[in-house]
């Protein structure tokens, strides 16, 4: 069944609209784009997620619930008249056997439209949803509390990634953080619990480790901090939502172009692009991107942001 449009009304008033969130923190992030331009225009939405519930300090004005458990079933969604998530099998898989509306958004990160995810989102917000005020904007506000980037000489390395193939070197994270230091800089990696066992040596390598309780918590300490270095990650995409300077380090240019963080300060860096074919630079990408390439990447970023 096709999805009831958003320009549609319903008993005389706007429809309400329901968005599952995806369980992926930069899914969430960039899906917050739409949320915000379907309120700018006025359309009455609800957001259900694990990562946004996280984060819904910041994000004032937005109604935000965790989702139910399954043996609630479906009821949760029944006053709405359209659901929207991002994904077909997560979070919620076979939506449309819970409800007769589901808009699925899996074809803005899939299609050859162009640009980032932000800007493919604020596009489809446009285009395919007929809104007026629409823009990359995702709403997020700092609490009053919070001075951004107070630590300017903070740099924040998170070395790991959602799979294995989007992770850097140990050693290359290690060595660049030393680097760092010899330049002046107060780096502190960023490594979930889970995470710690595959990070034994920063024991011996007189380097900083966060520890943090719960998202809001690192947000907080992102938000005030000077510079990020990391992954194609969700944490990645909340520094750079943050408005902290931001360098990324993916594995291939189109790659690159469709997930770089799409606000702030954004910059990516790249392996050497001599490798020929897309499978070789897969798989050598961690070989051919050096500690060099990444310290001169961030030294560009630096100058670029501190002459404009």
């Amino acid at each position: 069944m096709t999805p009831m449009p958003l320009s549609a009304t319903v008993d005389g008033r706007s429809p309400r609209v329901a968005v599952v969130m995806s369980n992926a923190l930069g899914d969430t992030l960039v899906l917050m784009v739409a949320v915000q331009n379907c309120l700018r225009n006025g359309i009455d939405i609800t957001v259900f997620g694990r990562q946004a519930c996280a984060l819904r300090r910041w994000f004032p004005g937005v109604t935000i619930h965790p989702i139910p458990h399954r043996e609630h079933g479906a009821a949760w969604l029944v006053c709405y008249d359209v659901v929207i998530q991002m994904h077909r099998h997560q979070p919620v898989p076979d939506l449309t056997a819970a409800h007769p509306n589901v808009l699925y958004l899996d074809s803005v990160e899939l299609d050859d439209r162009p640009g980032c995810m932000a800007e493919r989102f604020a596009g489809f917000c446009r285009e395919e949803l007929g809104l007026s005020h629409v823009g990359t904007d995702n709403g997020i506000t700092p609490p009053p509390s919070l001075q951004h980037r107070r630590h300017r000489r903070r740099v924040v390395i998170h070395p790991e990634a959602s799979t294995d193939d989007k992770r850097w070197r140990r050693a290359r994270f290690i060595k660049l953080a030393h680097r760092l230091r010899e330049h002046g800089y107060d780096v502190h990696f960023v490594i979930a619990p889970h995470e710690r066992e595959r990070w034994k040596e920063l024991g011996t390598s007189a380097l900083h480790a966060a520890t943090f309780h719960d998202l809001h918590e690192l947000a907080c300490w992102l938000y005030e901090s000077g510079w990020f270095i990391g992954n194609d990650s969700g944490v990645g995409h909340l520094a750079s939502n943050l408005g902290i300077p931001t360098l990324s380090l993916f594995r291939r240019r189109r790659v690159a172009q469709r997930w770089r963080p799409g606000w702030g300060a954004g910059h990516v860096v790249l392996p050497w692009q001599w490798v020929p074919g897309a499978w070789l630079k897969e798989k050598l990408w961690r070989q051919t991107l050096t500690c060099a390439r990444v310290l001169a990447g961030f030294h560009r970023m630096v100058r670029e942001c501190e002459a404009g």
